[in-house]
Parts: structure tokens; C-alpha cells; sequence
């Protein structure tokens, strides 16, 4: 009998041992259940942790337009135009990179010449320092974090997402020399005092995608187009890229490194090239390029975080802007002396 019991035992044993095709089953699917519901929080947390890191980087980025503005008595312009068709222009960003932990890179660059050349080239070797990565000009959410290469497949630029207000829609005619009344603007060195709008209530710098197509050194008409449906037969001519619109972080043209409020966050702008639909920029002769020619432009601010663009105000906060925000207060927001005072927080 005792036999017979330990045996019995022993099979019961053997038989709690194993799971039947059943069971795995329900455990497979309650797996999946759980991973199916979790997946999208922790997504949810990674865009969290990248939309912060990303708003960090605009407060060093305002941290260093102060610390410029403390050294020089004014913000940075968005460019020097010296004209001529072979010039580079060097961007506002650029000038920042003293008080961005880019003091040994800004040492070296000769800015008497373009980034292009063979005297700042040989500085950077292989490709010049316009192939170089700043990392707080980098979105961590933008997934085209990469260096654009040339035809040979080789670096020649670095992409940014975060570029300089320059306008509503004219951004510089070099004939009078006017700008676009944006916080920045080409041969523009405003101070603390021309923001009768207020530091708060205005615009330094937003979100922009890395690698937008693009429109360049086209034909535009003098008014700004109404609705974004209207941009793309409005363009006369011109030079089309499918992707190189904002990779070049030393640029100092708007295509490049520069946004204008023509249009609120996140408004897709349509434009048909070969049967495809793209959400375009598009400027006229770019800054720079002659002293006769004035560049208009309409360059989105765009963000890969859903429903907003981080934002850096003057004053150095970081504001996270609704893409459905009226476009009379974000046109107001990119004036500094437009009389729209504290339109923002009305």
C-alpha cells in the first residue's frame, strides 16, 4: 500500500510538472495582452524624456544667445550678407558656439571666409567644419540625425532642428536694407531695447525638421500667399531638393537655419513634383546670394513631438506651442516691436 502511494505521488508529481498546449496558450495571449497595453506608455515616456531633452537644449541655446548678448550688447545677427553669387554666409547659430562649450571649434574657424573654403577646411580635416555635430542643435526626436552627403557619398553638412525667427514672410531686401521684424534677421544686431513687444511675448528660435524638401531662389510674389494651398503655385522657377532643406548648421540662409511665421506650427504645406505630394519650404533669392534681390520665404515650423513645437522666447524660457494656435497670435509672437504685447498669455 505504501508502495502504491509513493507511486502515485510520484506520477502527480510528474504530471504538475508540465503545462498543457492550453494553458501555454492563455499565457501566450495574456503576455500579449500586457505587452500590447504597456507598449504604448513606455513609447509614451521615451517621447516624454525626448520632448524635455529637447526643451533643455533650447534653454542652453538661450543661456548662450544671453551670454553673447552680455559680451557683444546685442543678439546675434542671423547672417553677415556680403553678396556675390560663391558666398557662404555663416549663420546665427555659428556665432553662438563660443558660449555652446564650442570655444576651440569657434577658435578655429576663420570667418572672413566661407565654411566651404580651403583655409577652414584644412582646420577641419576631411570635410570642413560645416560636417561637424553640435549635439544641442540636434532634436532627439528627429530621427534624421545624420550627416548630408555629397554625391560621392561623402559629408559635406550637419544637419539642425532649431532654427532663428527671421520674419512673417519678407526676411531681408538688401536695397533698404529692411528686415523681417523678427528677433533676428540678416546684418541684424537688435538689443534688449528694440523688443518693445517684450522678451517673453516674442520669438528666438524653433523647431524645425532636419532634411525638409525644399524650394530655393524662386520666383515669389511680394505678398505672402493666403493659405498654404496657394504656396505652390505662387513658385516661379527655382531650385528643388527633395531633402536638404535645414542640414546645413553653418548656413546663415533661412532655408538652412531660419523660420518664418507666414504659416501656425505644423501646417503642411503641399507641393507636387513628379506625381508626389511633399510639405515644403520655399524662399525666393536667398540672403546673401546678390545686394539687389530680396528674399521672401515661407519656412514652417515643424516638430516631430505630436501637436506642438518647443519654442525658446527671448527671454530665455522654453514654451511648448500648439500647432492649432490662432495665426494672428503666432504672427505676433514673431514680431519684436509689432505693439502685440502679451498676446501670448492674454
Amino acid at each position: 500500500m505504501a508502495f502504491f502511494c509513493r507511486g502515485m505521488l510520484s506520477r502527480s508529481v510528474r504530471t504538475r510538472r508540465a503545462f498543457t498546449l492550453v494553458e501555454l496558450l492563455v499565457v501566450i495571449a495574456i503576455i500579449g495582452i500586457l505587452v500590447g497595453l504597456l507598449l504604448p506608455a513606455v513609447q509614451a515616456a521615451r517621447e516624454a524624456a525626448r520632448r524635455m531633452s529637447c526643451q533643455n537644449n533650447m534653454k542652453q541655446l538661450g543661456l548662450a544667445m544671453h551670454n553673447y548678448e552680455g559680451t557683444f550688447k546685442s543678439f546675434p545677427p542671423s547672417t553677415i550678407t556680403l553678396g556675390g553669387a560663391a558666398a557662404q554666409p555663416w549663420s546665427g547659430q555659428s556665432f553662438l558656439l563660443p558660449f555652446l562649450e564650442g570655444d576651440n571649434t569657434f577658435r578655429l574657424i576663420d570667418f572672413s571666409i566661407g565654411y566651404h573654403t580651403a583655409g577652414n577646411k584644412a582646420n577641419f580635416p576631411p570635410n570642413g567644419v560645416a560636417t561637424i555635430k553640435v549635439p544641442v542643435l540636434i532634436c532627439p526626436s528627429d530621427p534624421n540625425d545624420r550627416a548630408r552627403l555629397d554625391a560621392n557619398g561623402v559629408p559635406e553638412h550637419y544637419p539642425l532642428s532649431y532654427g532663428l525667427n527671421v520674419g512673417q514672410y519678407l526676411i531681408y531686401n538688401p536695397v533698404n536694407r529692411a528686415d523681417g521684424g523678427a528677433a533676428f534677421g540678416p546684418n541684424l544686431r537688435s538689443r534688449v531695447g528694440g523688443f518693445s513687444d517684450g522678451l517673453s511675448n516674442t520669438i528666438g528660435m524653433a523647431e524645425v525638421k532636419a532634411f525638409t524638401p525644399r524650394v530655393h531662389d524662386a520666383t515669389l510674389p511680394a505678398n505672402a500667399p493666403l493659405t498654404p494651398d496657394a504656396v505652390s503655385p505662387s513658385i516661379n522657377g527655382g531650385a528643388w531638393s527633395e531633402t536638404s532643406g535645414h542640414t546645413e548648421w553653418v548656413c546663415g540662409r533661412a532655408i538652412h537655419t531660419g523660420f518664418t511665421t507666414t504659416f501656425p506650427p505644423n501646417t503642411r504645406v503641399p507641393h507636387i513634383v513628379n506625381g508626389r505630394t511633399f510639405d515644403i519650404d520655399v524662399s525666393s533669392s536667398r540672403e546673401g546670394r546678390d545686394q539687389t534681390s530680396t528674399t521672401y520665404a515661407v519656412i514652417t515650423s515643424r516638430s516631430y513631438h505630436t501637436g506642438v513645437v518647443n519654442t525658446l522666447m527671448m527671454d530665455g524660457s522654453v514654451q511648448s506651442i500648439s500647432s492649432n494656435i490662432e495665426l494672428p497670435i503666432w504672427r505676433a509672437l514673431g514680431t519684436r516691436a509689432g505693439g502685440e504685447a502679451n498676446t501670448f498669455y492674454q
